[in-house]
């Protein structure tokens, strides 16, 4: 049987809940595009089996950033996803700050050793610091989720180089994250 992964590319194309701008790029079209691509790696994987949260570029989820929210954590309940992984652009005051990181609700739960396979995974890829998996159990999709899951926050849209490389190499960034999850899986 599969393992079922809900791939929640963070943020409507529009308010409400729109993403994080810099350097010219929109965090919700960044994190779309990698989503695409991460679904499409996993899909042609008969190990796995991928939904998006977003199925269309233009596609915006829920009437305020909390209806967004649930709307996103609720499919892949009602789905019965095994695994859920939202993702993001992180932004920073700092242009120099660079890096992937994620966020678990609890760094004892079978969240945190897939998050930070995750993470050596998209370091190996993109050259990327792995900043690290820390503990967020505040985050709505991490607390509501009724599977392990986790918050990546890819790269930083404020740094010019993170912001371009998730830009122009999607399948880079997605490439990462499924070496990730085959690692985890052993399957690698």
């Amino acid at each position: 049987m599969a393992i079922k992964i809900f791939i929640d590319q963070g943020h409507n194309p529009q308010n409400p809940n729109a993403g994080a701008e810099g350097n010219g790029y929109r965090e919700q079209d960044l994190v779309y595009a990698i989503g695409v691509e991460l679904a499409s790696l996993l899909n042609e994987n008969g190990n796995f089996e991928a939904r998006l949260s977003r199925n269309a570029p233009d596609e915006i989820l829920g009437t305020s950033v909390a209806t967004s929210l649930r709307n996103r954590v609720e499919n892949a309940n009602r789905w019965g996803a095994d695994y859920f992984i939202s993702l993001h652009a992180n932004a920073s005051d700092i242009p120099a700050a660079s890096g992937s990181e994620a966020f678990v609700y609890s760094t004892s739960g079978e969240a945190y050793p897939f998050a930070v396979d995750l993470l050596q995974g998209l370091s190996e890829a993109t050259g990327l610091q792995d900043r690290g998996v820390t503990a967020r159990p505040t985050l709505y999709v991490l607390r509501a989720t009724s599977m392990p899951a986790t918050l990546v926050e890819l790269g930083f849209i404020t740094n010019a180089g993170d912001a371009a490389l998730m830009a122009n190499n999607p399948r880079l960034f997605a490439t990462g994250l499924y070496n990730g999850i085959l690692r985890y899986f052993g399957l690698s």
